[in-house]
């Protein structure tokens, strides 16, 4: 049986729930959820074209721009398929601008990694 990897970059995190309730269904056995930012946001955060006085209310709230990161080891090859459908269909079509990215690597050795959750029914 093979071990994967399965790595997930939202760009929106209101999805982050959804996914998560969703691997859960499909039996990943956990999920760590990291905050992140790509190089493509870090160069809009870089920009010296803003005014020299910038306002109290950008200051105080500004935008929430990152990305949240998902990853799961996942040792069984159905559970797997079922997290990738789940996340396709909640995020769409990865082709699209500030979606995200998603891949799967193959895991030669691993420790304290969950055996597959029982399903909710």
């Amino acid at each position: 049986m093979a071990t994967n990897l399965l790595m997930l970059v939202i760009d929106n995190p209101d999805v982050e729930a959804d996914i998560l309730t969703a691997w859960e269904e499909a039996g990943v056995p956990g999920v760590t959820v990291l905050d992140s930012q790509g190089s493509h946001r870090e160069e809009e955060a870089r920009r010296d074209d803003l005014p020299l006085i910038v306002s109290l209310r950008t200051v105080l709230s500004p935008e929430e721009s990152n990305n949240r990161t998902l990853f799961s080891v996942i040792d069984d090859e159905d559970v797997l398929k079922q997290a990738i459908q789940a996340a396709q269909s909640i995020i769409g079509d990865f082709t699209d601008r500030h979606t995200g990215i998603m891949f799967v690597m193959p895991v030669s050795m691993a420790w304290g990694v969950l055996k597959v959750r029982p399903r909710k029914r």
